[in-house]
């Protein structure tokens, strides 16, 4: 159902119309660098393929969340050998600086008319020297009217579709679902016709949720799925399990998730659950983020990819990350307790006069850079907070501590 001339697309009309910037594109064949900004479903394909179209030079399609440098390259190569080619960039928001750096020179010399697509302001997510030589144009949502046209088509047209007497009885939560985006109310009507027995479906808003609540479970960035698999990913690597952390990384890769999101959630666990029982794992993780940062999609998969399986195998403790929640719950518990006289600062004469300072053992100037002395305030003197995990690394931290302490804190 996909349209193949502008009079056959649903809504734009700010674009497509009689005299519109789009039209007179496809009437004049003269076609310039592009980004189409809009939400899921609104035509941003559809458009780039029938502007290609109209121009006649070669079409390639790459998607942001698979593609990278080296498959901008090809393509640039594959242009140049044509003299001008159209390239189609998916989700060219996921691209990181690097990789759209690689597309300025082509642009520049019209080996290649870039048309982008995105969900996201361009004016963030594509770099200034790229923006500044593109048009950029923004989608609307479709409107019900625009929706029900397109859905009438397509219960005519589509060869799945018109095998059934399709009665569109009530449309609300049809319409409502769609949201504005052509993809949704088709695979809706396509989902009703595999699903309802007989050559008749009368659309009804019970139908419709039914077929809704029962349609293939997928990734949804903004739904609950999202907020359960990340779950089961971090719970993966937490309960060691290197394999399972993987397929649920696989799962957000395949499903578009922010790399930088994964990323960030790694940073989080490597001191929540590993911590100081091993100290490397809070490194990587921050290489990591920068990785990801600095390449983006599809490159920065293996960088993840590394993290999880090093974060799996690692030795877990928590230590760190209860200790700190114990010392949060003593201060909404004590107040704010006054800071001893010996460790605060002594800024003025008139403060040390007060005694501000006074006392102060300066550790380095003790055996083993050490002198024991009370850093807490004195309501919650001897408190223990930290507790070594029971892992090599930190079983060598409380070795340490028990040498120094001799009993204190439970040391």
């Amino acid at each position: 159902m996909r349209p193949t001339s502008l009079a056959e697309v649903s809504g734009q009309g700010h674009l497509i119309g009689v005299g519109k910037v789009l039209s007179r594109m496809v009437e004049s064949g003269v076609l310039p660098s592009i980004i189409f900004w809009g939400p899921p479903g609104v035509g941003k394909t559809t458009l780039a393929r029938i502007l290609a179209s109209a121009t006649g030079m070669p079409f390639y399609q790459l998607s942001a969340i698979s593609s990278g440098v080296k498959e901008v390259r090809e393509v640039i190569a594959l242009a140049r050998r044509s003299g001008k080619a159209v390239l189609f960039i998916d989700e060219i928001h996921r691209f990181s600086k690097s990789q759209q750096d690689a597309l300025l020179g082509a642009v520049e010399d019209g080996t290649i008319v870039l048309i982008g697509a995105t969900t996201e302001n361009p004016s963030f997510e594509v770099i200034s020297a790229l923006l500044s030589r593109c048009q950029v144009y923004v989608l609307h949502p479709l409107t019900e009217e625009d929706l029900m046209a397109l859905g009438e088509r397509a219960i005519k047209e589509d060869e799945i579709l018109r095998k059934k007497k399709f009665n569109l009885k009530e449309r609300e939560v049809l319409l409502q679902f769609a949201g504005g985006d052509a993809r949704k109310l088709l695979n809706l009507l396509e989902l009703m016709a595999e699903q309802v027995t007989g050559e008749k479906v009368v659309v009804t808003n019970k139908l419709a949720e039914d077929v809704i609540q029962q349609r293939m479970a997928r990734y949804d960035k903004g739904g609950e799925q999202h907020y359960d698999i990340i779950s089961a990913f971090i719970k993966s690597i937490r309960g060691s399990d290197p394999n399972a952390g993987l397929y649920w990384l696989a799962r957000m890769v395949e499903g578009g998730e922010d790399p930088k999101f994964i990323a960030r959630r790694l940073l989080i666990l490597a001191s929540e659950d590993i911590g100081n029982a091993n100290p490397n794992a809070l490194l990587l993780a921050n290489a990591t983020f920068d990785a990801v940062e600095k390449i983006g999609y599809p490159e920065c998969i293996l960088n993840l990819a590394q993290c999880v399986t090093y974060l799996a195998a690692s030795p877990k403790s928590n230590a760190s990350y209860t200790a700190i929640k114990s010392a949060q719950k003593l201060v909404r518990d004590t107040g704010d307790l006054p800071v001893p006289l010996h460790l605060r600062n002594a800024a003025t004469g008139l403060m040390k006069n007060l005694d501000y300072g006074k006392g102060y053992k300066y550790a380095h100037e003790f055996k083993d850079n050490f002198a024991e002395q009370e850093f807490l305030p004195e309501k919650v003197s001897g408190t223990a907070l930290y507790q070594p995990g029971d892992n090599a690394r930190e079983q060598e931290l409380l070795k340490y501590l028990k040498s120094l302490w001799q009993g204190k804190y439970g040391y």
